[in-house]
């Protein structure tokens, strides 16, 4: 049986952005096991009495029909300083699977430390996050990302991000780029020049 991964920002004991988890998970479940009957998250997870407040704790869940495990770790951010472009036309990452494998491949082959996945010539996402570019006055997001980020959904709900289909030919018309998942907010100080986006051993300029 598959099992499946969500990771939920957490501060003072508080499950923020649950209803997009919630959304997600509820989404796979039916999917992948024909269970039409939603789970609420808040409902199946318990804070253990030593988790402090004031400090932001990755909640992960792991689960496949049901709730199998749930872990509390401590979050530190960690911003690339340079990402490389690989191609993959066969990835699949639709929901959001424990086994990363297919990810993982091409990650432990470039020096810079991080990925921007390209499929069918469309950028989508990092190897741990969607991306948005940024021209200096709007924010936009792959229309046709691996994985459909509960960020991401709140971020385009807010109507500020908007989708677009970017080509890889299309980076040189931004300025930024930004990763933003569960845990990363869409956030100006924690932006990457595209400039620092490699492929074939060449800088996009």
């Amino acid at each position: 049986m598959y099992r499946l991964l969500e990771t939920i920002k957490v501060l003072d004991k508080k499950l923020l952005n649950i209803e997009y988890h919630n959304a997600r998970v509820n989404n796979s479940r039916q999917k992948l096991f024909g269970i039409d009957a939603p789970i609420d998250l808040s409902e199946g997870i318990i804070f253990p009495n030593a988790l402090s407040d004031n400090i932001f704790f990755k909640c992960r869940v792991i689960y496949s029909d049901k709730i199998l495990s749930v872990d509390f770790l401590p979050y530190e951010k960690r911003l690339p300083a340079a990402l490389t472009i690989v191609n993959d036309d066969t990835i699949s990452y639709e929901h959001k699977f424990e086994d990363r494998s297919a990810i993982q491949k091409h990650l432990c082959k470039v020096v810079t430390g991080e990925i921007l996945i390209v499929k069918n010539g469309l950028i989508t996402d990092t190897s741990y996050s969607n991306v948005v570019f940024s021209d200096g006055e709007k924010y936009f997001t792959p229309a046709s990302p691996l994985l459909y980020g509960t960020k991401r959904a709140k971020l385009l709900k807010e109507k500020i991000i908007f989708e677009d289909e970017i080509r890889q030919g299309d980076i040189k018309r931004f300025k930024w780029i930004y990763l933003v998942n569960a845990m990363i907010d869409l956030n100006e100080t924690d932006r990457i020049s595209v400039d620092k986006i490699i492929c074939a051993n060449e800088r996009i300029s």
